[in-house]
């Protein structure tokens, strides 16, 4: 077996080259999980999700966060998910499909195609479906599982405490989230409560 000497003194040029074909490659290759989160406001997904959604995204996970209401976007962007406007998402085709789908149960009722298309992803389990909320619409009952438990890393709750601040609020940073999941779950973070 032929012994290949690495160069250390190989020009930047060479080292950046290579390092944006392999970005190249993960994006047309689609290789990094995705979470899509469906929230009324962005103070809501802080609330609910923050913390989730800040340790997903440190552990490689493109994030995107869809939402009815925007009037400032920071307090999602400080988690490090990209911000989008939930009917220009909802009014097209996405190139990329999530791995899990997180949606808050207020939109449950107020828009048909989210119900729609959230009873059917329950229904065909073709991805992870996390849910969250005040109201629980009856009609999930029977669809989803016990409430499971998120708990955030100290990072986690450090940015949601940012993201709060940046929301002008000063609500207080519990260490889990609470959802309720699409059976069977496919996130091994997501733990059983009680």
């Amino acid at each position: 077996m032929a012994t290949r000497l690495v160069n250390s003194f190989a020009p930047q040029e060479d080292v950046m080259a290579s390092v944006d074909a392999t970005l190249e490659h993960v994006q047309a290759r689609e290789l990094r999980y995705r979470l899509a989160i469906l929230g009324p406001n962005p103070l809501a997904v802080v609330r609910y999700a923050g913390g989730w959604i800040f340790d997903r995204v440190l552990a490689g996970w493109e994030v995107w966060v869809a939402v009815a209401e925007c009037d400032d976007p920071r307090p999602v962007r400080i988690l490090g998910a990209e911000v989008l406007d939930l009917e220009s998402c909802l009014n097209s085709n996405p190139d990329a499909r999530p791995q899990t789908l997180a949606v808050d149960t207020a939109l449950f009722g107020s828009y048909s195609r989210i119900r729609n298309g959230l009873l059917d992803s329950l229904d065909t389990a073709e991805f992870e479906v996390a849910l969250w909320g005040e109201n629980w619409p009856a009609e999930l009952d029977c669809r989803v599982g016990s409430p499971v438990q998120y708990r955030m890393s100290s990072a986690a709750r450090a940015f949601k405490e940012r993201a709060y601040s940046a929301a002008l609020t000063s609500d207080p940073v519990d260490a889990v989230e609470t959802f309720r999941v699409g059976s069977p779950s496919l996130a091994a973070d997501l733990l059983p409560s009680g």
